[in-house]
């Protein structure tokens, strides 16, 4: 299995600077919205092949602009420019995980934090964008929500999921596990 991994891995930067994934040929309209899925193990490996991506991309293709966006970061982020984040800390500890779930509900709506990747994104300015961070955000947003929040913000430019789980064009099961609703309108990167 890791052989194939890392075959995969392998196959991203080529798929990724390619023109036809970023005009989006071959779509038949629809969003350019992409899902590298993973085995939930391979973190490290993908965190590390991230940072190499945005690395190689200005070397492959130096008229690219690349952005990157780590989900988890940007919540907490998102948390502490609205004075969140240390009563969130308090709350956990206090009155458990299930209070603090409740209570970050409506900061961290997916639709707010869809407008908060678009601010940090700026899809427009933008010829990909690539998210990771999505399993370290888990339970606090469900990525279906997420991405169908993106869906107008992002315009036609390119999106890059690094998912920790199963996506099968159908549905996404985060850490192979948990069943997401079904979401349609992505396609897998690399199979």
């Amino acid at each position: 299995m890791s052989g194939d991994f890392n075959q995969r891995l392998d196959e991203i930067l080529s798929r990724i600077t390619g023109d036809d994934f970023l005009h989006g040929r071959g779509l038949g309209n629809e969003i350019p919205f992409y899902a590298f899925d993973y085995p939930p193990e391979q973190e490290p490996a993908v965190r590390e092949h991230i940072a190499f991506l945005l690395q190689q991309l200005p070397k492959q293709r130096p008229d690219l602009r690349v952005g990157h966006v780590n989900l988890f970061r940007l919540m907490i982020d998102t948390l502490k420019t609205r004075n969140f984040y240390t009563k969130a800390l308090d709350l956990q500890r206090k009155k458990g995980d299930a209070a603090v779930l409740k209570a970050l509900a409506a900061p961290l709506d997916a639709g707010k934090l869809a407008a908060a990747l678009i601010d940090q994104a700026d899809p427009a300015a933008k010829d990909l964008v690539l998210v990771s961070g999505i399993g370290s955000a888990y339970p606090l947003l469900r990525t279906h929500n997420l991405l169908n929040n993106l869906h107008a913000g992002m315009g036609s430019t390119p999106l890059v999921l690094f998912y920790p789980g199963v996506y099968d064009g159908q549905s996404l099961r985060l850490f192979g596990l948990l069943q997401d609703k079904p979401y349609y309108r992505a396609f897998r990167l690399v199979d």
